[in-house]
Order: C-alpha cells, then sequence, then structure tokens
C-alpha cells in the first residue's frame, strides 16, 4: 500500500464506479465489499485512517450485553454474527477473550447466569464458548484483584477482542490488494452535479496542496461523526442527522488486573455496563456515554467523566487505580442517529442506518465496529443502484482480512503483523539497528517505524505512534519521549528534511499532552 502509487491511479483513472468518503471501520468496509465485487472503487480520507471514532473503541468485537438487557434482540443477533466473522477473517487481530461478572448478590447471579446463557444461544455455530456461573474462589482465581467483600461468585462468558486501528489498516490494505486505491489526507471540499445528480467529488490533497474533480457513478458518505458535513454539501438545507456521544477510557498498568480474564461491571450510575480489559500488556477502563456537542478530531474526556470511571473501578477493584496510575486517558466520538423524544445519548440506538439523497448521495452511518463488515455490505447495495452498477453479490463474509494468520504465536511482538510478520523481521535482518526499540517502556521497534511508512502508507509521526503502534495508548509520556527518534527513522525513509522532522516531534507532542491525565486536558 503506497500512497504514491494510489495517486498515479487518481491521476491516470477516469471515472470510478464508486467513492467512498471516509477512512474508518464502515468506510474501509464498503470499499473493500465494493473492491471484493470487482467495482472500480476510489476510498479518500481527510486524515489518517481511523484517526477519529474507529480507533478508540473498547476494543471489543460483541454483540451487546446492555442491548440484549435493553431488548434489542435483532442489533444483538446481527452483532453477534458479525463478532464470529471478525474473528474467522481476522484471527490476528481479534480473539476470545473470556469476562467475568462478579456477582455480589442473589438475585445478580440468577439475572446474569440466565441472561449469558441466551447470549449464548443467539451465538449459534459461532459461539466463542459457553457461559457458566463460577464459585467465589473460581471467581478470586481468575481476578484475583476483584473486591472480595461479600463476593458470592461471578458468571464467566465469552466476547471479542481486537486492535481497531490495526484492522483498519489491515482493512485499507485487503482493499489495495482486491486493485481499489485508498489514499489518506484528502479532504472532500465540494460535490460534483450534473442535472441535480451527483456525479463524483472535488477533493483537496492536503499534503500538497492539489485540488482534483473526480468523476463517480456512486458517492458513499461513510465520514460517521463528519456525517452531516458532508450531506450538507450535497443540499445546504439538510437537517443535521447526528447526535454524538463520547466515551472516553482510562489505560492502566496490568497489575490492576492480572490474569487473562476481562470484568464486566453490570451497574453504573447511568445504566451502561463498564468494562476492564486486559489489551496489549495494560488494562483498559471505560466506558462513558456523554453529549458531545461538536465533532472534533481529537475530544477530550471531561473531570467527570475520568471521576466517574475512577469511582467505578474502586467499588470492584480491591487496590483500585488512582488519577497517578493512569498511563493514558483517550476519547472517542459515536455518531448516533438522532431520534424524537429520545434525549439522552444513552438511549438512542446503537443500529446503522443509511440515507439516499435526492441527488443520490448514499450515506451510512451509526452502528459500531462489530457490524462494520454488514454496513459497507449495506451501503455498497444501494450504491450499485444509484450509479446503475452490474449487480454483484458480496463477497465479505468469507473474505480473509490482509495479514491473516489462524497459527500466529501468541507470545510473539510481531503477532498482530500476521503473516507480514516474517517481512518485519527481514527489515531487522537487513539492519540490525531496527531491532532495537523506540523506547524502554513500549514494545515496539525501528523497523516497525519504516514497515509503517513503506507498506502501511503512514505519513507523520502521528499515524505511527497512535495508530500503526499502539504507543499513545499505552503510555502517553514513553511515546513522546520517542517521539524524536520516531520523527528521525520517518523522515530518512520519506526524504524529509531537518525542518519537517523537528515540526514532526513537536507536533506529536503537542496532540500527545492531551492523553496525559494533567488537570489541564480536562473539560
Amino acid at each position: 500500500m503506497d500512497r504514491s502509487v494510489s495517486l498515479q491511479r487518481l491521476e491516470s483513472r477516469g471515472a470510478w464506479d464508486i467513492i467512498v468518503i471516509g477512512g474508518g471501520a464502515t468506510g474501509l468496509g464498503a470499499a473493500v465489499d465494493a473492491a471484493s465485487r470487482g467495482h472500480k472503487t476510489l476510498l479518500l480520507e481527510q486524515h489518517d485512517f481511523a484517526k477519529g471514532t474507529s480507533s478508540r473503541s473498547t476494543k471489543l468485537v460483541h454483540g451487546g450485553v446492555r442491548y440484549l438487557r435493553q431488548g434489542h434482540l435483532p442489533l444483538v443477533f446481527e452483532a453477534l454474527r458479525e463478532r464470529g466473522i471478525i474473528l474467522r477473517n481476522a484471527p490476528h487481530l481479534a480473539h476470545d477473550q473470556p469476562f467475568v461478572i462478579p456477582i455480589y448478590s442473589r438475585w445478580d447471579g440468577l439475572f446474569y447466569g440466565i441472561g449469558m446463557k441466551i447470549y449464548d444461544l443467539m451465538s449459534g455455530k459461532l459461539s466463542l464458548g459457553a457461559s457458566r456461573s463460577l464459585s467465589r474462589e473460581e471467581t478470586l482465581r481468575r481476578i484475583p484483584t476483584v473486591a472480595s467483600e461479600d463476593l458470592r461468585g461471578g458468571v464467566i462468558y465469552h466476547d471479542g477482542q481486537f486492535d481497531d486501528a490495526r484492522l483498519a489498516i489491515n482493512l485499507a490494505q485487503t482493499f489495495s490488494d482486491l486493485g481499489g486505491t485508498p489514499i489518506n489526507y484528502v479532504e472532500i471540499v465540494g460535490l460534483l452535479k450534473n442535472e441535480g445528480r451527483i456525479k463524483g467529488v472535488r477533493a483537496l490533497d492536503r499534503e500538497t496542496g492539489r485540488e482534483y474533480e473526480i468523476a463517480g457513478r456512486a458517492v458513499i458518505n461513510a465520514t460517521g461523526i463528519f456525517t452531516d458535513r458532508i450531506m450538507h454539501l450535497d443540499d445546504p438545507a439538510a437537517k443535521p442527522r447526528i447526535a454524538m456521544s463520547r466515551g472516553a477510557h482510562l489505560v492502566v498498568d496490568r497489575k490492576f488486573l492480572p490474569g487473562d480474564s476481562a470484568i464486566m461491571v453490570p451497574h453504573t450510575d447511568d445504566g451502561r455496563v463498564l468494562f476492564a480489559v486486559p489489551w496489549h500488556d495494560k488494562v483498559i477502563l471505560g466506558t462513558t456515554d456523554t453529549p458531545a456537542p461538536e465533532a472534533s478530531l481529537e475530544p477530550r474526556a471531561s473531570r467527570e467523566e475520568i471521576e466517574f470511571i475512577l469511582h467505578h473501578a474502586a467499588r470492584y477493584l480491591a487496590q483500585p487505580p488512582k488519577r497517578e496510575d493512569v498511563l493514558s486517558v483517550y476519547a472517542g466520538l459515536r455518531p448516533l442517529v438522532k431520534s424524537t423524544g429520545k434525549q439522552r445519548t444513552a438511549a438512542i440506538s446503537r443500529d446503522h442506518f443509511l440515507f439516499i439523497s435526492h441527488a443520490g448521495l448514499v450515506t451510512i452511518t451509526g452502528g459500531k465496529w462489530t457490524t462494520y463488515r454488514k454496513m459497507g455490505e449495506t451501503a455498497v447495495n444501494h450504491a450499485a443502484i444509484v450509479g446503475g452498477l452490474e449487480s454483484r453479490p458480496s463477497k465479505t463474509e468469507t473474505l480473509r482480512i490482509h495479514g491473516w494468520n489462524e497459527n500466529a504465536d501468541t507470545h510473539d511482538p510481531l503477532k498482530i503483523y500476521g503473516s507480514d510478520a516474517d517481512a518485519v523481521r527481514a527489515l531487522m535482518n537487513e539492519q540490525p539497528a531496527l531491532r532495537e526499540k523506540i523506547h524502554l517502556r513500549l514494545p515496539y521497534t525501528g523497523a516497525e517505524v519504516i514497515w509503517a511508512a513503506r507498506k502501511e502508507m503512514a505519513r507523520t509521526v502521528e499515524d505511527i505512534l497512535a495508530r500503526r503502534t499502539r504507543a499513545l495508548l499505552l503510555d502517553a509520556q514513553a511515546s513522546i519521549e520517542a517521539a524524536p527518534l520516531v520523527a528521525g527513522l520517518l523522515a530518512d525513509e520519506l526524504g524529509r528534511d531537518a525542518g519537517w522532522q523537528q515540526k514532526q516531534a513537536v507536533e506529536y507532542t503537542n496532540v500527545a499532552q492531551q492523553y496525559l491525565l494533567k488537570p489541564a486536558n480536562l473539560v
């Protein structure tokens, strides 16, 4: 996957069958689906792939226990099916994660014991394992740091866990492998129309400043929290469709949750569930559900959200983390479709919605990472009709994602690269200096920086430290300290000068400072 090659395709090709706007989970899902059907497809992303919501999730591929409790059975059925498909198609990035619900009352034991059996049945042939009740002793063995006072036992069930940004990068590579053309750092500044019908887009390359007029038979708007902006380009009178909800997360050391099991906290003050999940040898605590007034590429957690997470963690962990234990704090914005009569974002459906404007703009929004593939299939089905394209079936249900490797060593630090891991190791053998870690507290090497630039379309230090690796989320301060080294490696690889290198380190530091839990960073 090479940006210069993608730009050459853009400049040499005439009209596209489908143009996808947005390089997050939904846009990538639509692009892969379209390319798998043989449609000439272009994907344009205004920043980097998964820069927004799609790299800021709770890292779960799940049916949604909360939605089951609320009675949203069709949503749970679909998500559980898609969960199984993701784990099958991207085994190097997604895996079974056991969850334990600690039980402190007899009623909760009965309620969740029965509820998780229903969850199992709804998973069907794609079940990850049967749930069961645990004794007090078994619960403490699985989650030894759980609060033990009044603990009666637990219920264990299975869901999926994944690396969201890495899946996004692999989807972009899959799209490229299928003949598609992905390009990051290209912003849509207008829509082309002929006799009132959309016939393409005007796009600005943010690296070079060059503007393009690009013809396309169908245009898919898959821009998540920026959905309304693209719809407004189509129709300035269009009413806003999106209500944004912010979800905050804290990342802490593994000592707060040793072992292989995650914790699902069933009772929080706002009616959500809360998770403590082991991830890349750290622990993620989250999430929240707070209305957000505007779209932002760098949303910030509020003081109240931080206290909410720490407060609920203290209820269930015998030695709860304190503010000084937080290695990184991150927040994402969920694009929820507005619904009349429902004011709280926690009450708005997480299902996805599709709109087709009078001019033919196909907009797909809502949903969640787990259902990205189905959303992409739905969008392409309708885009093919709008664009008068030949009807072809979707192939993504059994399509292996780039890097597919079901036999990867779980202890291999390069496991997330799947079948590309050997090529990354080859870089280390060619240049032994690239075997060195970029920071003592981070698991990443110089070879991964070079690989990200050569094969994964990384263009900035932030691309590498936030999304090609997950350094920013695992230890924000360590990532800041690693930034100058990464900037130097990236500058050499991309042919940039010393001024660019220095600017990159400064710009990254300015972003990463917001992930440190300091009073000045809270809104």
